[in-house]
């Protein structure tokens, strides 16, 4: 309950501009119409687009497959179905306090207060944002769980190219869907809600958005390791393969799979794209002003409204044009082949959509906004906008390239990690996956640095003739160019969970042993299975989905940290209002300027203080999994059934441990929640100027520790998959070895690193209410406060830890 008000309290943060924001009219003409006109046009795409996902999602039902694999998935599907109801009626009960708080805020305690009717409709797109955020979860398990038994089955007719071919489908019927719904409700508020009243929309949206993917995102990451290490450690300790049918585990970590990799990717993704959205909505409102524009601000509002809005509806049609052309090129290239490289399907589906991106931005650029001012250089603003949005697009695929030099079975850190594996066992194992999740942070910044710097340099160009803080609206379009191959960007990312999944369901569905299998599957559906090849496509698939899983993580937790900028700025502008930039407005206090310098102490500490939370934050979703995990392998090393003639393991079982995963994600994030809750308002109350260090330092020691992690995680993870795919030494001791760094892994890649996104968005949201509130406290009062709020997260700091402890009574 007081993780539901606290988070609830938060959204002040993110309302405070937005509710009294005013959407002009959208007139003006643009490809010979209204702006109103051609975003109308946009709806619909958005509803082929949904329309897309859902063919796509037929298809891929009605795909042949064996009973037993349709038995399997189905029974997965179960279990995950149960998982997500679990977590929605937890959400629910979040939301009802929520409402509350919603009301008293917002009502009655706001300056100023809100009428009854805004209200209504901040209560009622709030539960719209958390009926996407779920809606397009479910789909994603849904469809996963199609595939992965079609993507099983078609890897008995010896070639691989299906194997390859059902995975990404399935990743851009999510990825279209996901895009297109989140689009079409935000079209929705724009051209039907009024003006006046579309504020309140947003922040409603945006409420539910957050809060749905903050139980799915970390509950699903704590879920899926505890699943994931208790299954795999089977393998060592009773010498089974992996995905042994009579493992009870083994259901649970496909259960897993879907909760942690489908499941908290979709939801995340979904309010990522949403945020994003309404951010830079925000910003145009508020930065091109009359002040700054002139008597023609809003007709540049109007201009720079429809621009983004058309941006984000030509991504739809760029990614789906891209998967078309890619899909009869990889057809003809690989469609025959006894053979080939998995990974190179996607990387080129990944490269082709940027550049259709790339080329899309600056046609509609053109036709869109060239008669915006020209600022410097001589030429129209709209190439200069093009330019900043493509150093975005171009990290969003050049990360995946850097990820692949670190993760993928063909990386040399992989196959390093492996070579330090046989002579030195776990321990040089992983050190070595420690080395290149080191290496690809320094990388991955110094990518993102130049970037950003780029986009900045372009944006002194002339973008202050007619906006306020030009920087930061590069900043916010780089990160719009980050997701500008939104559908392509979920698609190889929800990739990884099919092919995990399929090769689970190929072991637990037997088919090797059932009687006249062979003669059976001749008859009805023409072709003579080859169970050995079969078995090798899909381990080598597997490993091409550890890598393309891991390539979004990067490019969500970038735009966190980018988007963090523009919330940063946001508080320094409300303590520019109260205490002055250069020269303090109040006597006796520091301005804005003088604040923020490290001849501050306090400024100094503030960041010294959020590396610390970043570093508990990492240890306290790493040790929920480890005494998750830990009673997981309790309960299967007591129940599972290894005598001659048992072929699977009960239904009751794996049920048991999937209902310990979902005890332990949950008293995980519970704790993990409230202490950054409480934590966040314990820093705003010392000082502001110690709170905007703290935020600059979660933000910055939360990318590269997110990226350390996520890329160690999967170095670790492929190097496994090389052992058991090229080298074929499952059971050796060099697999031990491979095995155990990959438990290692786990929580760093799917738990702790994808976690750092919904971490920061939360502490920077929460933050720009929390300062507001402490700067009109006076600081004896603020000071009290802060204590006793310190005091209750160090209470949840505890807990996180030493609460979640395996009692050492077990360890006798």
């Amino acid at each position: 309950m007081t993780a539901l008000v606290a988070l609830l309290l938060s959204t002040p943060a993110f309302a405070g501009g937005e509710a009294e924001l005013k959407i002009p009219a959208l007139e003006g003409s643009f490809m010979g119409m209204t702006g109103h006109n051609l975003l109308l046009i946009g709806l619909v795409i958005c509803l082929l687009g949904i329309g897309f996902g859902l063919v796509q999602y037929a298809q891929i039902r009605n795909l042949p497959v064996h009973k037993s694999m349709l038995e399997i998935s189905e029974l997965i599907y179960e279990t995950c179905k149960t998982y997500l109801l679990t977590q929605v009626k937890f959400i629910a009960i979040l939301w009802s306090f929520i409402a509350v708080i919603m009301v008293a805020y917002f009502r009655f305690l706001a300056h100023p207060a809100m009428s009854w009717a805004q209200v209504v409709v901040v209560l009622l797109f709030s539960i719209v944002g958390i009926l996407g955020s779920v809606a397009v979860a479910w789909f994603g398990i849904r469809i996963n769980t199609f595939a992965n038994s079609r993507t099983a089955f078609a890897s008995l007719g010896g070639k691989p190219f299906p194997t390859m071919a059902i995975p990404l489908k399935a990743g851009m019927s999510i990825g279209m869907l996901l895009i297109s719904v989140e689009l079409f409700l935000m079209l929705a508020i724009l051209l039907f809600i009024p003006g006046d009243a579309a504020g309140p929309c947003f922040i409603g949206f945006a409420i539910g958005e957050s809060l749905g993917a903050a139980a799915l995102r970390i509950a699903g990451g704590i879920f899926t390791k505890i699943a994931d290490i208790g299954s795999d450690l089977m393998k060592i300790v009773f010498k089974i393969k992996e995905d042994d049918a009579r493992n009870p585990g083994v259901i649970a970590d496909c259960t897993g799979d879907n909760a942690g990799d489908s499941v908290g990717p979709t939801a995340d993704g979904f309010e990522t794209y949403g945020v994003t959205g309404v951010a830079l909505v925000t910003f145009i409102l508020l930065a091109v002003n009359p002040v700054t524009a002139g008597p023609s601000y809003q007709a540049i509002q109007v201009a720079l409204l429809v621009w983004i809005f058309v941006m984000r509806v030509g991504m739809i049609v760029t990614s789906a044009v891209s998967y078309w052309i890619n899909g009869i090129v990889a057809k003809a290239m690989y469609g025959e082949s006894k053979k080939f490289n998995f990974e190179h399907p996607l990387t080129s589906l990944v490269w082709l959509t940027s550049i259709l991106s790339i080329v899309m931005t600056y046609v509609l650029s053109y036709l869109l906004i060239s008669h915006l001012p020209d600022g410097l250089l001589g030429g129209g603003m709209w190439w200069k906008l093009s330019t900043i949005i493509t150093c975005g697009t171009l990290a969003g695929a050049l990360i995946p390239e850097l990820v692949k030099a670190f993760t993928s079975t063909n990386s040399g850190h992989v196959r390093e990690v492996v070579t330090a594996s046989k002579e030195g066992g776990a321990s040089l194992n992983i050190i070595g996956g420690l080395v290149a999740g080191y290496f690809s942070a320094y990388w991955m910044g110094l990518t993102i640095v130049l970037l950003m710097g780029a986009a900045y340099y372009v944006s002194t160009f002339g973008l202050g003739a007619f906006m306020a803080a030009p920087a930061i609206f590069a900043f916010g379009l780089v990160a719009f160019g980050f997701l500008g191959m939104g559908p392509v960007t979920i698609a190889v990312d929800s990739y990884g969970p099919v092919t995990d999944n399929a090769q689970s369901v190929y072991e637990l569905s037997t088919i090797e042993n059932l009687p006249g299998i062979e003669a059976e599957i001749q008859k009805d559906f023409g072709f003579k299975p080859d169970f050995e090849e079969a078995k090798m496509f899909l381990e080598e698939n597997d490993g091409a989905g550890n890598t393309f899983k891991a390539t979004a993580k990067p490019v969500l937790i970038g735009t966190a940290v980018v988007g963090a900028t523009t919330l940063i700025f946001s508080i320094i502008q409300v303590l520019s209002a109260k205490y002055g930039s250069v020269l303090p407005s109040i006597p006796g206090q520091m301005a804005v300027q003088e604040g923020l310098s490290l001849l501050n102490p306090l400024f100094l500490l503030g960041i010294i203080t959020g590396g610390a939370v970043i570093f508990w934050f990492s240890g306290a979703a790493c040790q929920a999994v480890a005494t998750g995990a830990y009673r997981a392998v309790e309960f299967i090393k007591q129940n599972i059934n290894l005598d001659a003639g048992a072929e699977k393991a009960s239904v009751e079982d794996s049920k048991k441990v999937v209902e310990i995963c979902t005890q332990y994600a949950q008293k995980g994030m519970f704790n993990i929640f409230l202490a950054v809750f409480f934590s966040t308002l314990a820093f705003a109350c010392v000082n502001h100027y110690f709170f905007i260090g703290y935020l600059i330092s979660i933000a910055v020691f939360g990318l590269y520790q997110a990226i350390f992690m996520a890329n160690a995680g999967g170095a670790w993870d492929n190097a496994k998959k090389l052992v058991e795919t090229e080298l074929k030494a499952k059971g050796t001791e060099l697999h031990d070895a491979c095995v155990v760094g990959d438990t290692v892994g786990d929580p760093f890649k799917d738990t702790s690193s994808v976690a750092m996104n919904p971490v920061i968005k939360f502490t920077t949201l929460f933050g720009l209410l929390a300062v507001e509130l402490a700067i009109t406290l006076n600081p004896a009062t603020a000071h009290v406060a802060a204590l006793i709020f310190f005091v209750v997260s160090a209470i949840f700091v505890w807990r996180s830890f030493y609460g979640m402890r395996i009692p050492v009574a077990d360890n006798k």
